[in-house]
């Protein structure tokens, strides 16, 4: 039996040669050369005068949080679609998370209920560009912008995605990204913040190695954190960033290929495609009818049958214990209660073949048949 896992990493580029040189170079640790390069290659990627390396995506989170000085009795707007470490990052902080609703048409946050969100005591918006779909940027800097506050965009799905020709995470003051195994590249664990904001940049650094002061070793100003890459995994990130573009235009084909062979019907949307900008295509997305009859995690479990790894969409975490105690606009998120029953994600990953794709789209058709 054939089997096509959710995600599948790419590694045919240069990363065992540069993780040897690592090696042999015996700066293995979080000082080395691949470190310097991954950063600058990738600030430039984005259009963002600076980039720092970081741990994984969710310490990436926290740090800029962390160095915008939002902490205890601080209020953060956090969309409820979204996976957990979003609002974790907010928690662990000793800030509030605010769960908004998702759009009707479409998962990423609402940005009209952004507005109805904020109290004087809200210091951020954190906006995720969930699925490698980009957000309402423009309204949400316009929001921003009026109250005050600072804007933090989740790029950890959507590394490549645009807006206007201007790459995410280079258009709010901080973008987080994630470099784990089933991102866009990954350097096995893995993150990054972005930031056009030198000051903001300086103190990402500083609050990075333990709060040490730059300039005066062992001397440390605050309590800061270990959230730094080692040079082994910025090894494979220099080779990952190297084949960027090929993996972007990979994954768009793959989509295409999707889209044409799957029998889209009264059960079964049509993908939904982003109303803000340029998306990058994750996993392949999908959305059963809330009329339909067809069960999604049956639907699920029927693919794995035939060696097809699915997975549901995010729960909304306004639903989940950890966060029921925290505040909504309102008491039920309709609309990501709504894709969090509905959604499903099916294989997409730059070594999966067109014929793939295929096969994987005859088998759907077959169950939902």
């Amino acid at each position: 039996m054939k089997n096509f896992p959710i995600s599948n990493i790419d590694l045919n580029g240069n990363e065992l040669k540069y993780v040897s040189e690592a090696i042999k170079s015996t700066w293995i640790s979080s000082t080395g050369k691949f470190i310097t390069q991954f950063e600058s290659m990738f600030s430039e990627f984005c259009s963002a005068n600076h980039a720092v390396a970081t741990s994984n995506g969710t310490t990436a989170l926290h740090l800029a949080i962390e160095a915008l000085n939002i902490g205890i009795g601080d209020e953060v707007i956090v969309p409820s679609l979204t996976f957990a470490a979003t609002a974790n990052a907010v928690l662990h902080s000793g800030a509030t998370p605010v769960f908004v609703d998702s759009l009707k048409d479409h998962w990423n946050i609402d940005a009209e209920k952004i507005s109805d969100a904020i109290t004087p005591n809200t210091k951020a918006i954190l906006a995720v560009h969930l699925y490698g779909h980009p957000c309402d940027m423009s309204r949400i800097m316009k929001i921003a912008q009026k109250h005050n506050i600072f804007v933090i965009e989740d790029c950890a799905e959507a590394t490549g995605a645009t807006i206007s020709g201007k790459k995410v995470g280079s258009i709010g003051d901080i973008g987080c990204f994630s470099f784990f195994g089933n991102k866009i590249i990954t350097t096995g664990e893995g993150g990054m913040c972005t930031t056009n904001n030198s000051n903001l940049n300086e103190r990402m650094r500083v609050l990075r190695d333990h709060g040490m002061d730059k300039f005066k070793r062992y001397w440390h100003n605050e309590i800061g954190y270990n959230y730094r890459m080692t040079n082994l995994n910025a090894a494979i990130g220099v080779a990952q960033m190297e084949q960027i573009d090929l993996f972007l235009e990979k994954r768009q084909m793959l989509r295409i290929q999707y889209d044409k062979s799957i029998n889209f019907n009264s059960n079964l949307l049509k993908p939904i495609n982003s109303i803000f900008g340029n998306e990058v295509e994750w996993f392949y997305n999908l959305n059963l009818s809330s009329t339909t009859k067809v069960n999604r995690d049956k639907l699920i479990n029927e693919l794995s049958k035939v060696g097809i790894d699915s997975r549901p969409f995010f729960y909304p975490l306004h639903l989940m214990p950890p966060y029921l105690k925290y505040k909504t606009t309102s008491n039920n998120l309709i609309n990501a209660e709504a894709f969090g029953k509905c959604g499903i994600n099916l294989p997409l990953y730059p070594s999966l073949s067109l014929e793939n794709v295929k096969f994987i789209s005859t088998e759907l058709n077959k169950i939902l048949a």
